[in-house]
Protein backbone atom coordinates (compact mmCIF):
# COMPACT_ATOMS: atom_id res chain seq x y z
CA UNK A 1 0.00 0.00 0.00
CA UNK A 2 1.23 3.41 -1.14
CA UNK A 3 0.63 4.96 2.81
CA UNK A 4 2.95 7.42 2.14
CA UNK A 5 2.29 11.23 1.93
CA UNK A 6 -1.89 10.45 2.65
CA UNK A 7 -3.77 8.88 5.73
CA UNK A 8 -7.54 10.15 6.20
CA UNK A 9 -8.48 11.03 9.01
CA UNK A 10 -10.97 8.32 9.76
CA UNK A 11 -10.74 6.86 13.21
CA UNK A 12 -11.80 4.94 15.96
CA UNK A 13 -14.81 6.29 18.05
CA UNK A 14 -14.34 6.63 21.85
CA UNK A 15 -16.42 3.73 23.71
CA UNK A 16 -16.90 1.59 20.78
CA UNK A 17 -16.04 -1.44 19.20
CA UNK A 18 -13.13 -3.68 20.23
CA UNK A 19 -11.79 -0.96 21.96
CA UNK A 20 -14.71 -1.17 23.76
CA UNK A 21 -14.66 -5.25 24.48
CA UNK A 22 -11.29 -4.87 25.26
CA UNK A 23 -11.81 -2.03 27.80
CA UNK A 24 -14.62 -3.96 29.42
CA UNK A 25 -12.56 -7.19 29.83
CA UNK A 26 -9.87 -5.57 31.12
CA UNK A 27 -11.81 -3.57 34.08
CA UNK A 28 -13.47 -7.31 34.38
CA UNK A 29 -9.95 -8.63 34.78
CA UNK A 30 -8.53 -5.85 36.85
CA UNK A 31 -11.92 -6.15 39.12
CA UNK A 32 -11.40 -9.69 40.02
CA UNK A 33 -8.04 -9.65 40.98
CA UNK A 34 -8.65 -6.58 43.46
CA UNK A 35 -6.92 -4.18 42.24
CA UNK A 36 -7.06 -0.75 41.54
CA UNK A 37 -6.53 1.38 38.68
CA UNK A 38 -2.79 2.81 40.20
CA UNK A 39 -2.22 -0.51 41.41
CA UNK A 40 -2.82 -2.08 37.51
CA UNK A 41 -0.76 0.89 36.65
CA UNK A 42 2.06 0.82 38.58
CA UNK A 43 2.35 -3.12 37.88
CA UNK A 44 2.13 -3.12 34.23
CA UNK A 45 4.51 0.95 33.94
CA UNK A 46 0.92 3.13 33.15
CA UNK A 47 -0.52 5.92 35.46
CA UNK A 48 -3.82 5.17 36.69
CA UNK A 49 -5.27 7.88 34.07
CA UNK A 50 -4.18 5.64 31.09
CA UNK A 51 -5.72 3.14 32.57
CA UNK A 52 -9.00 4.56 32.68
CA UNK A 53 -9.03 5.33 29.44
CA UNK A 54 -8.05 2.08 28.05
CA UNK A 55 -10.85 0.67 30.18
CA UNK A 56 -13.52 3.12 28.88
CA UNK A 57 -12.26 2.71 25.08
CA UNK A 58 -10.85 6.15 24.40
CA UNK A 59 -6.95 4.68 24.18
CA UNK A 60 -5.30 2.07 21.82
CA UNK A 61 -3.29 0.22 24.34
CA UNK A 62 0.40 -1.02 23.13
CA UNK A 63 0.79 -4.95 22.39
CA UNK A 64 3.68 -4.74 25.30
CA UNK A 65 0.51 -3.05 27.77
CA UNK A 66 -1.76 -6.26 26.68
CA UNK A 67 1.08 -9.23 27.07
CA UNK A 68 1.70 -7.55 30.91
CA UNK A 69 -1.85 -7.35 32.06
CA UNK A 70 -2.88 -10.45 30.92
CA UNK A 71 -0.15 -12.34 33.00
CA UNK A 72 -0.52 -9.63 35.51
CA UNK A 73 -4.09 -10.49 36.01
CA UNK A 74 -3.96 -13.94 35.10
CA UNK A 75 -6.16 -13.48 32.15
CA UNK A 76 -5.20 -16.83 30.63
CA UNK A 77 -4.55 -15.49 26.97
CA UNK A 78 -8.08 -13.83 26.78
CA UNK A 79 -6.69 -10.40 26.69
CA UNK A 80 -3.88 -11.24 24.21
CA UNK A 81 -6.58 -13.26 22.01
CA UNK A 82 -7.36 -9.66 20.96
CA UNK A 83 -4.03 -7.99 20.34
CA UNK A 84 -4.60 -8.50 16.64
CA UNK A 85 -7.72 -6.73 16.41
CA UNK A 86 -7.21 -3.55 19.09
CA UNK A 87 -3.82 -3.27 16.86
CA UNK A 88 -5.70 -2.55 13.93
CA UNK A 89 -7.75 -0.78 15.70
CA UNK A 90 -4.97 1.86 15.49
CA UNK A 91 -4.81 2.39 11.81
CA UNK A 92 -7.78 4.35 9.66
CA UNK A 93 -11.25 2.83 8.84
CA UNK A 94 -10.22 2.50 5.34
CA UNK A 95 -7.35 0.63 5.83
CA UNK A 96 -7.98 -2.01 8.14
CA UNK A 97 -9.91 -4.51 5.46
CA UNK A 98 -6.56 -4.37 3.55
CA UNK A 99 -4.14 -4.22 6.29
CA UNK A 100 -6.14 -7.44 7.65
CA UNK A 101 -5.37 -8.91 4.53
CA UNK A 102 -1.86 -7.65 4.18
CA UNK A 103 -0.46 -9.39 7.20
CA UNK A 104 -2.32 -12.67 5.54
CA UNK A 105 -0.86 -12.40 2.11
CA UNK A 106 1.74 -15.18 0.50
CA UNK A 107 2.15 -12.71 -1.89
CA UNK A 108 2.50 -8.84 -1.86
CA UNK A 109 3.29 -6.82 -4.36
CA UNK A 110 3.07 -2.92 -4.18
CA UNK A 111 3.72 -0.44 -6.65
CA UNK A 112 4.33 3.25 -4.81
CA UNK A 113 4.68 6.53 -6.64
CA UNK A 114 4.30 9.39 -3.63
CA UNK A 115 6.48 8.66 -0.93
CA UNK A 116 8.47 5.20 0.30
CA UNK A 117 5.69 2.70 1.07
CA UNK A 118 5.09 1.96 4.72
CA UNK A 119 6.21 -1.19 4.48
CA UNK A 120 9.73 0.13 3.77
CA UNK A 121 9.68 3.03 6.07
CA UNK A 122 11.89 3.88 9.50
CA UNK A 123 10.20 4.80 12.30
CA UNK A 124 11.73 7.98 12.14
CA UNK A 125 10.73 8.38 7.95
CA UNK A 126 7.02 7.58 8.78
CA UNK A 127 6.71 9.57 11.69
CA UNK A 128 7.84 12.68 9.77
CA UNK A 129 5.41 12.02 7.01
CA UNK A 130 2.32 11.55 9.78
CA UNK A 131 3.69 15.38 10.97
CA UNK A 132 3.08 16.28 7.65
CA UNK A 133 -0.45 15.44 7.26
CA UNK A 134 -2.87 18.57 6.89
CA UNK A 135 -4.91 18.88 9.18
CA UNK A 136 -2.55 18.57 11.49
CA UNK A 137 -2.84 15.09 13.91
CA UNK A 138 -2.41 15.02 17.18
CA UNK A 139 0.71 13.59 19.24
CA UNK A 140 -0.81 10.39 20.58
CA UNK A 141 -2.23 9.80 16.94
CA UNK A 142 0.92 10.31 15.00
CA UNK A 143 2.59 7.81 17.86
CA UNK A 144 -0.33 5.24 17.31
CA UNK A 145 -0.17 5.37 13.54
CA UNK A 146 4.02 5.28 13.61
CA UNK A 147 3.39 2.26 16.20
CA UNK A 148 1.06 0.34 13.64
CA UNK A 149 3.25 1.01 10.89
CA UNK A 150 6.37 -0.71 12.11
CA UNK A 151 3.96 -3.27 13.84
CA UNK A 152 3.21 -4.26 9.37
CA UNK A 153 6.75 -4.68 9.18
CA UNK A 154 6.68 -8.29 10.69
CA UNK A 155 5.76 -9.14 7.59
CA UNK A 156 9.13 -9.63 6.37
CA UNK A 157 9.75 -12.17 9.16
CA UNK A 158 6.95 -14.00 9.46
CA UNK A 159 6.79 -17.72 8.58
CA UNK A 160 6.28 -18.98 6.56
CA UNK A 161 7.73 -15.93 4.31
CA UNK A 162 5.80 -14.13 1.90
CA UNK A 163 6.98 -13.50 -1.09
CA UNK A 164 7.12 -9.72 -1.79
CA UNK A 165 7.85 -6.99 -4.32
CA UNK A 166 7.74 -3.38 -4.46
CA UNK A 167 8.28 -0.89 -7.83
CA UNK A 168 8.81 2.67 -6.48
CA UNK A 169 9.65 5.85 -8.63
CA UNK A 170 12.96 7.32 -8.88
CA UNK A 171 11.33 10.32 -7.46
CA UNK A 172 11.19 9.60 -3.99
CA UNK A 173 14.12 8.51 -3.71
CA UNK A 174 15.10 12.72 -3.39
CA UNK A 175 12.59 13.55 -2.04
CA UNK A 176 14.34 14.10 1.50
CA UNK A 177 10.79 13.94 3.75
CA UNK A 178 12.27 14.71 7.43
CA UNK A 179 15.39 15.38 6.15
CA UNK A 180 18.89 14.70 4.84
CA UNK A 181 19.36 12.56 7.56
CA UNK A 182 15.91 10.63 8.33
CA UNK A 183 16.36 10.13 3.95
CA UNK A 184 19.95 8.82 4.46
CA UNK A 185 18.52 6.33 7.22
CA UNK A 186 15.77 4.80 4.64
CA UNK A 187 17.56 4.91 1.97
CA UNK A 188 19.92 2.42 4.05
CA UNK A 189 16.81 0.72 5.05
CA UNK A 190 16.08 -0.14 1.66
CA UNK A 191 19.55 -1.37 0.56
CA UNK A 192 18.71 -3.72 3.60
CA UNK A 193 14.82 -5.06 3.04
CA UNK A 194 16.11 -5.39 -0.51
CA UNK A 195 18.34 -8.39 0.19
CA UNK A 196 16.34 -10.02 2.27
CA UNK A 197 15.49 -13.67 0.15
CA UNK A 198 12.33 -12.82 -0.13
CA UNK A 199 11.55 -8.92 -0.91
CA UNK A 200 12.59 -7.33 -4.38
CA UNK A 201 12.90 -3.71 -4.84
CA UNK A 202 13.11 -1.89 -8.62
CA UNK A 203 13.57 1.92 -9.02
CA UNK A 204 11.51 3.19 -11.86
CA UNK A 205 13.34 5.72 -13.79
CA UNK A 206 12.14 8.72 -14.42
CA UNK A 207 13.63 8.87 -17.32
CA UNK A 208 11.86 6.14 -18.95
CA UNK A 209 9.70 6.80 -22.34
CA UNK A 210 7.36 3.89 -21.86
CA UNK A 211 5.20 3.59 -18.15
CA UNK A 212 2.45 0.96 -17.52
CA UNK A 213 1.10 2.18 -14.48
CA UNK A 214 0.41 6.15 -14.83
CA UNK A 215 -2.88 5.82 -13.30
CA UNK A 216 -1.28 5.43 -10.30
CA UNK A 217 0.00 3.54 -7.40
CA UNK A 218 -1.81 0.07 -6.16
CA UNK A 219 -0.96 -2.80 -3.95
CA UNK A 220 -1.85 -7.08 -5.26
CA UNK A 221 -2.22 -9.19 -2.41
CA UNK A 222 -2.44 -13.09 -2.93
CA UNK A 223 -3.73 -14.65 0.51
CA UNK A 224 -2.95 -18.83 1.46
CA UNK A 225 -6.35 -19.58 -0.14
CA UNK A 226 -5.52 -18.72 -3.82
CA UNK A 227 -7.95 -15.85 -3.47
CA UNK A 228 -6.00 -12.23 -5.59
CA UNK A 229 -6.82 -8.67 -4.46
CA UNK A 230 -6.49 -5.42 -5.53
CA UNK A 231 -5.97 -2.77 -3.46
CA UNK A 232 -5.96 0.86 -4.52
CA UNK A 233 -6.11 4.21 -2.29
CA UNK A 234 -7.75 7.68 -3.59
CA UNK A 235 -7.76 11.03 -2.37
CA UNK A 236 -10.14 10.39 1.29
CA UNK A 237 -11.29 6.95 -0.01
CA UNK A 238 -9.98 3.26 -0.71
CA UNK A 239 -10.80 0.00 -2.23
CA UNK A 240 -10.33 -3.54 -2.39
CA UNK A 241 -10.98 -5.15 -5.79
CA UNK A 242 -12.04 -8.95 -5.72
CA UNK A 243 -13.60 -9.21 -9.17
CA UNK A 244 -10.71 -11.25 -11.31
CA UNK A 245 -10.89 -9.34 -14.99
CA UNK A 246 -10.75 -5.92 -12.95
CA UNK A 247 -7.47 -7.74 -10.46
CA UNK A 248 -5.89 -9.42 -13.58
CA UNK A 249 -5.90 -5.54 -15.22
CA UNK A 250 -3.80 -4.61 -12.21
CA UNK A 251 -1.74 -7.81 -12.51
CA UNK A 252 -1.07 -6.98 -16.49
CA UNK A 253 0.00 -3.59 -15.54
CA UNK A 254 2.42 -4.39 -12.50
CA UNK A 255 3.88 -6.92 -14.63
CA UNK A 256 4.70 -4.62 -17.59
CA UNK A 257 6.11 -1.97 -15.22
CA UNK A 258 8.46 -4.91 -13.55
CA UNK A 259 9.97 -4.93 -16.89
CA UNK A 260 10.23 -1.18 -17.75
CA UNK A 261 12.07 -0.47 -14.22
CA UNK A 262 15.98 -1.24 -13.29
CA UNK A 263 16.37 -4.72 -11.90
CA UNK A 264 16.42 -5.77 -8.79
CA UNK A 265 19.89 -6.01 -8.67
CA UNK A 266 20.70 -2.49 -10.49
CA UNK A 267 18.07 -0.73 -7.88
CA UNK A 268 20.25 -1.80 -5.11
CA UNK A 269 22.96 -0.41 -6.91
CA UNK A 270 21.27 2.79 -7.74
CA UNK A 271 20.03 3.53 -3.91
CA UNK A 272 24.09 2.37 -3.12
CA UNK A 273 25.18 5.52 -5.55
CA UNK A 274 22.45 7.91 -4.12
CA UNK A 275 23.81 7.15 -0.49
CA UNK A 276 27.72 7.90 -2.00
CA UNK A 277 26.20 11.33 -3.04
CA UNK A 278 24.87 12.32 -0.21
Amino acid sequence: MEDGAREADEGVEPGTGILYVFGQQLKLYRLRAGLERPELGALTGYSASTIASFEQGRRIPSPRFIDKADEVLDAGGVLCASKGEVARAQYPAFFRDAARLEAQAVELHVYATQAVPGLLQTEEYARAVFEMRRPLLDEETIEQRVSARMTRQEIFVRSPLPTISFVIEESMLHRPLGGRAVMRGQLENLLLRGRLRNVEIQVMPTAREEHAALAGPFTLIETKDGQRIAYVEAHKDSRLYTERRTVREFEEEYGILRAQALTPRESLAFIEELLGEG
